[in-house]
């Protein structure tokens, strides 16, 4: 019987292509396929990270998202197109797998801190030996290219997403001793406002694509709402503490 191929989830980091770990490179050389996702016309971020190591006979595998954020005409749902896009990604990567073949997986930042790789290994983990290599978030590239402490001694972080009503987002960063706001794009301005509210703005860095060749890091008032790009994310570093 054809022993079934390993399904690889490797985090290969912010940007930077030299923060990819050394067991995520090793991995990713010797695996004859790897998968990627992607949106339509793109070359994509990860694969953008990982594209000078791969080796001439490694099959290549885009996994093409239908959609990305934009608004869908009724009756469609964005839930929905993008749960069955999932379902069909799993079916082509399993193809591979049941044919005895690796399967590496790249995903930006780490597999499983909004990592797209997750909705793979939940559908696929159960029946195929599956390892995942942790990589670096982007919330940890961003601190360290702005060089913010995030937490000292017994602070609490709190990792939220810009996508959330403002009631709730005020509600929840209002309790946080320090937090970090992923997801901003067109809900920039609404996390602007709710920082403002809060009297947290002057507290708040911002930075986009953090650790990329086109990094950018810019005051928050100066921020321009209608060009922030989802690749940017909001850190509010906890009270410094003077040890």
């Amino acid at each position: 019987m054809q022993a079934r191929g390993r399904l690889l989830g490797l985090g290969v980091g912010p940007g930077d292509p030299e923060l990819i770990t050394v067991k995520a490179l090793r991995l990713l050389r010797e695996a004859p396929v790897v998968a990627y996702f992607v949106a339509k016309g793109k070359r994509g971020n990860a694969f953008g990270i990982i594209e000078a190591h791969l080796q001439a006979e490694q099959t290549l595998l885009p996994l093409v998202y239908p959609v990305t954020t934009e608004a869908l005409p009724a009756p469609l749902s964005y839930e929905q197109v993008i749960s069955d896009f999932y379902d069909e990604a799993s079916l082509q990567v399993a193809e591979h797998l049941d044919a005895g073949r690796d399967v590496a997986v790249i995903c930006e930042g780490d597999p499983f801190f909004y990592g797209s790789y997750m909705y793979l290994h939940d559908r696929l983990a159960s029946r195929y030996e599956a390892q995942v290599i942790p990589g670096v978030c982007s919330m940890l590239g961003g601190a360290s290219v702005l060089g913010a402490p995030l937490v000292y001694r017994n602070q609490t972080l709190t990792v939220l997403s810009g996508v959330l009503p403002h009631e709730e987002l005020k509600r929840r960063l209002a309790d946080a001793d320090a937090a970090v706001i992923m997801k901003l794009g067109r809900n920039f301005p609404k996390v602007r406002l709710v920082l403002a509210e809060l009297g947290m703005d002057s507290r708040a860095l911002y930075v986009e694509r953090a650790t990329m060749a086109n990094q950018k890091i810019v005051a928050l008032d100066e921020v321009d709402p209608q060009s922030s790009p989802y690749f940017s994310l909001i850190i509010v570093p906890g009270e410094k503490w003077q040890g």
